[in-house]
């Protein structure tokens, strides 16, 4: 699939959905779980579990070359252990879905033979499309190169009608944490109160909105950090913070470390 830009919105369904993000960048929320993707990005992601993917305004200002390029691939949970009665296959493919219901993000040889798996997978016919695809969740079921996406306290507490509040929300921060937000202007988008929304907002996510918006800049802050022409100062600003002192403490409470250390770890890594 290519589009100019990923529009899917916030949502969830009733199929297991494995998707590649191919060609592009931005923020995608899994559940409780807010982080960066970018390209070759892999996830799979069971029944029922929220999600949405929003590229970067940098993305979309970015020239018309920069065409989003994604394969996603849905479905039933059971169509899997509805193939065999053979124990050896029916306990890993089952772990596997079990899992998933968290987001799983699969990286290292596993996604390489993933990629390479999707990237033909549009070609084939038939039978052999089914094949590829089996012989995809064969390698999922057996890899350890994966990590969880939502926490292991999440469920899913959205109805139908809460998408729509939610995804307007996810959106507008998404696309604005870099500036101060303020609680009345982001429950005006609902058409509700502070209080209400407030309640509304911990109800759907587990989550308030200060602590939603700073796992947002600090996930922002991470991927900027991986420049080392980027200072530290130039990065606290450019997520939305209006000093040193704040965008230190909510750094080091969401990641464990100061920025300075996340950036020399990234530094000796290269």
């Amino acid at each position: 699939m290519e589009t100019l830009n990923l529009v899917s919105p916030f949502h969830f369904h009733n199929l297991c959905e494995l998707v590649w993000i191919e060609k592009s960048h931005g923020k995608r929320i899994v559940g409780d779980h807010i982080d960066n993707f970018e390209d070759d990005d892999l996830v799979l992601m069971g029944p029922n579990l929220p999600h949405i993917w929003l590229n970067d305004k940098l993305f979309q200002q970015e020239s018309a070359a920069n065409i989003v390029k994604s394969t996603v691939i849905y479905f039933p949970a059971d169509f899997l252990l509805n193939l065999t009665d053979e124990q050896s296959i029916l306990n890993p493919t089952e772990d596997l879905i079990l899992r998933s219901a968290r987001g799983l993000r699969f990286y290292g040889e596993t996604s390489k033979k993933i990629i390479d798996i999707l990237s033909n997978i549009s070609e084939k016919e038939g039978f052999k499309k089914i094949i590829h695809f089996l012989q995809a969740i064969e390698i999922l079921s057996a890899s350890n190169e994966y990590n969880y996406l939502a926490s292991v306290t999440f469920k899913n507490s959205y109805d139908e009608k809460d998408t729509n509040r939610i995804n307007t929300v996810y959106k507008f921060l998404m696309q604005n944490f870099h500036r101060d937000i303020t609680l009345k202007e982001v429950a005006d988008l609902c058409n509700m109160t502070t209080n209400s929304f407030c309640r509304f907002f911990k109800a759907r996510t587990q989550k308030s909105l200060t602590q939603f918006l700073n796992e947002l800049r600090i996930g922002h802050a991470c991927k900027l950090l991986r420049n080392e022409e980027n200072a530290i100062a130039n990065v606290c600003y450019q997520c939305g913070y209006n000093n040193l002192t704040n965008f230190n403490k909510f750094f080091m409470s969401i990641t464990g470390k100061r920025p300075s250390e996340y950036k020399k770890q990234l530094k000796a890594k290269a």
